[in-house]
């Protein structure tokens, strides 16, 4: 019932900008932690940024000065700036929530993951 939906990907060329937005949709009881990651053919998935319930955002080393992650509560949805993109910021881009659901009276928590977003950055 709780989706991810991802939107804002395609093709820019190297110095340009693209936003991400990620929007979750269903019955929730809260989301917690929200973040953004990666994965670039032929190499594992990482993290490109977090960003807490409370609204502190942490970046990986690759990203930082140059990406911002941010959330709209209020629209269930996490945001990714993305600037000064180069060829190596090409990979699909996954959004992730943890987020707290009641099913058959029964409170569970669990990772949600977005259907991925492809970032192609080429001249």
């Amino acid at each position: 019932q709780v989706q991810l939906v991802e939107s804002g990907g395609g093709l820019v060329q190297p110095g340009g900008s693209l936003r991400l937005s990620c929007a979750a949709s269903g019955s929730m009881i809260a989301i917690n932690d929200m973040g953004w990651y990666r994965q670039a053919p032929g190499k594992q998935r990482d993290v490109v940024a977090t960003i807490t319930a409370g609204n502190v955002p942490n970046y990986a080393d690759s990203v930082k000065g140059r990406f911002t992650i941010s959330r709209d509560n209020a629209k269930n949805t996490v945001y990714l700036q993305m600037n000064s993109l180069t060829p190596e910021d090409t990979a699909v881009y996954y959004c992730n929530a943890e987020i707290f659901t009641e099913d058959w009276a029964v409170q569970t928590s669990r990772d949600y993951w977005g259907q991925g977003t492809q970032v192609t950055v080429s001249s």
